[in-house]
């Protein structure tokens, strides 16, 4: 995820998120494929006498994409700094890979193609079954809405909506699309 785009922690929701739309941003194949560069996350990073404190970042970079943008894919997991406690994730990679996050830096999955099941605040307005969609004006996420088909990225096949079940709150409760990217 491009810098400034990773969450703070992994409560918190932006364009770090999994299942966000997204673009490339940098990508420059003839540089090294891993760049060291100063960075806070690891501390105090201007120490006299310490040679090096740096932080690894890979070159292909990507972020949310918007309207006109090339979309390359949906992100498969969120990129955060910490956990729900605070705590870094960069001291606990078994915690990371349980909360299905990658630390700044890292590399995200994207997938290209595929048959994915999206929340309703993934969608600006509302998906028909059917008809095609594209990527909004707002940052990540896609529309139905007025979708010219050079712009189109995928296929609406169903919506659902899902009820809290027992009098219990249920995280996934609400409508839902399911969508063929590619």
């Amino acid at each position: 995820m491009a810098d400034g785009g990773e969450l703070a922690a992994t409560t918190d929701s932006g364009t770090g998120d999994a299942g966000v739309f997204v673009k490339v941003s940098a990508g420059d194949f003839s540089a090294d494929p891993v760049a060291y560069a100063s960075d806070s996350y690891l501390g105090k990073t201007d120490y006299p006498f310490v040679g090096r404190a740096q932080y690894p970042k890979v070159g292909l970079q990507m972020e949310a994409a918007t309207t006109g943008s090339a979309v390359l894919g949906i992100a498969l997991l969120q990129t955060a700094k910490a956990d729900e406690n605070g705590e870094k994730l960069l001291y606990n990679p078994q915690k990371a890979a349980e909360l299905q996050a990658v630390l700044p830096g890292q590399a995200v999955p994207v997938a290209t193609k595929g048959v994915f099941t999206v929340a309703a605040s993934a969608v600006d307005g509302t998906l028909t079954p059917g008809t095609k969609f594209q990527i909004s004006a707002n940052a990540g996420k896609i529309t139905g809405a007025d979708v010219d088909g050079a712009l189109a990225i995928g296929t609406v096949l169903g919506t659902g909506s899902r009820t809290s079940q027992n009098g219990e709150t249920d995280q996934l409760a609400g409508n839902y699309y399911v969508i063929k990217l590619g």
